[in-house]
């Protein structure tokens, strides 16, 4: 119930995580559309970079605030930087303390003096600003590394490379905030170097029991997870997409004039082969660069009769095979019994 500065840094690295997330599928869906040519109905999702600018801006972001309480002479409390959040993110309209403008709270006892709360995109969560400077000013000064790492323990010793006289350092160590700031990004951009695959998880109940769906629970995970703009996005666009090459690749042996090879461009061949099997128009659009297809029943049928198609071609091979068995036998029988007749007719 009480967020202090752990649940804070942890909430931003989600917010990151939850933005890679909406680059790579929703934002990407839809600016694929546009690369392709394909006619598209933008749909409205909410980007949350607006919240990690509030956290991370190198000048007005609340990390970079909480840094320069840290750093600034004078008497510097948790409450001096509470002041200062007033006054810079007072406007902003994902931040909210009793002093700031654009709170709905101001009267509200729900939200005390010492705290302020954040409008997150998976809902609003209230921080108690106790211990937010501290902990943030938690340094490793450098006497301290430099003893660890003149221990004689190899593991202790590489704990702490920072402690080297030879990378001595004479800046002021970083933050614990800027530290994990510098973390997350790293992280971010190893990401976005990959291709990732998302599972989410989400929890039916707080139970952990089998069986038992509490609905609010799940809807609101859902709702948080992004889930929902992610099925809007797929719904309103389409389900599947392959450049042509692969596509007439996998499909050509479903239409005689393009089996067992189609001279001519990729994209042709996939025209001839959609329109001999009688898709309609409105099930697939086709892009500059791949075939676009709405519906997923339009893929499995595809998936369906190419299932058949195989069958039926592995009979033929088996047909012909054992026709030509029978035949290399028969006519090796017919030669042998000719040589015996002739050889028999001789004595005779």
């Amino acid at each position: 119930q009480d967020n202090s500065f752990e649940q804070f840094i942890i909430n931003y690295c989600n917010e990151k995580l939850q933005q890679i997330f909406i680059e790579l599928t929703l934002k990407e869906e839809q600016e694929e559309y546009i690369r392709e040519g394909i006619e598209w109905t933008h749909i409205e999702y909410f980007n949350n970079a607006i919240i990690c600018d509030l956290i991370e801006n190198n000048q007005t972001g609340i990390l970079a605030m909480l840094d320069e309480e840290c750093l600034r002479p004078g008497t510097v409390t948790d409450d001096t930087f509470l002041e200062k959040l007033n006054q810079v993110c007072a406007t902003h309209q994902h931040f909210e303390s009793r002093m700031s403008k654009c709170s709905r709270f101001l009267n509200d006892t729900s939200l005390p003096h010492s705290c302020f709360r954040i409008q997150h995109y998976a809902g609003k969560v209230m921080y108690q600003v106790e211990g937010f400077v501290d902990k943030n000013n938690d340094l490793l000064y450098r006497d301290l590394s430099q003893a660890m790492w003149k221990a004689n323990h190899s593991l202790i010793k590489a704990l702490f490379p920072e402690g080297n006289p030879a990378k001595i350092n004479l800046k002021r160590p970083p933050t614990a905030g800027s530290q994990f700031k510098a973390s997350v990004a790293t992280l971010m951009k190893n990401l976005q170097t990959k291709n990732p695959n998302y599972i989410r998880c989400i929890k039916p109940n707080d139970k952990k029991a089998a069986h038992v769906f509490n609905e609010a629970l799940v809807c609101h995970q859902i709702r948080y997870l992004g889930l929902l703009e992610n099925v809007r996005v797929r719904r309103a666009g389409y389900a599947f997409r392959q450049l042509y090459e692969p596509c007439l690749e996998r499909y050509k042996m479903l239409c005689k004039q393009t089996w067992p090879h189609w001279k001519g461009p990729a994209r042709a061949g996939v025209e001839v082969l959609f329109n001999e099997l009688g898709i309609p128009e409105e099930e697939f659009s086709f892009g500059r660069s791949k075939i676009f297809i709405r519906n997923p029943r339009t893929l499995f049928k595809l998936e369906d009769l190419r299932k058949q198609r195989l069958e039926d071609l592995a009979t033929l091979i088996e047909k012909i095979y054992r026709g030509w068995k029978c035949r290399t036998r028969f006519l090796l029988m017919k030669k042998c019994q000719i040589v015996i007749a002739s050889w028999y007719r001789r004595y005779a």
